[in-house]
């Protein structure tokens, strides 16, 4: 057994960690807690929009926003892009020094920075070729132990959402 993605491409798992010989998920309580952390975070992060789209468009405009395929970094740190991005993301890391800030929470923050100040790939820049073996051939997955999810956030990071200002006629993706 070997490494493999699960759901989009960029984190990579020990299929057996996360897999039993018969190609079933194993239980949550199996997995050591950072591959829990990982196949959480992933099961919230799947059919998200792109980081670079999102900071394109905006939250008024996240319809228009592609669908995450990779995701690099840190959970809750992370850097999910679709693959029109995705070079973008690459040419940020390895040659505009985006390295530096790998396993560390800025990752996210850096790159945002980056591409919102008109950080782009040059054009026909190659970064990643990609191998992909039956990708919808996949168990479903258990369910998360959201208990395991929660996250303490200090005092000063948190903020109060005023549900009366929410657009609800808004179109949000699903």
């Amino acid at each position: 057994m070997g490494k493999v993605s699960i759901g989009v491409r960029g984190w990579r798992f020990d299929e057996e960690e996360v897999f039993t010989e018969d190609g079933d998920y194993r239980p949550m309580d199996d997995m050591d807690a950072d591959t829990r952390k990982r196949l959480a975070r992933l099961s919230a992060l799947v059919g998200s929009p792109c980081d670079a789209c999102w900071l394109i468009h905006g939250d008024a405009n996240v319809q228009e926003c592609n669908v995450i395929e990779v995701v690099y970094g840190e959970p809750l740190a992370e850097i999910a892009v679709c693959e029109d991005h995705e070079n973008d993301f690459l040419y940020w890391y390895f040659e505009e020094g985006g390295e530096r800030y790998r396993g560390e929470e800025e990752l996210q923050d850096e790159f945002h920075e980056w591409f919102t100040d008109g950080g782009r790939a040059p054009e026909g820049y190659v970064g990643v070729e990609h191998v992909e073996t039956d990708p919808d051939d996949l168990p479903e997955p258990p369910d998360p132990d959201l208990e395991a999810m929660n996250v303490e956030i200090p005092d000063e990071e948190r903020t109060e959402i005023d549900l009366r200002d929410m657009d609800i006629d808004q179109d949000y993706p699903s």
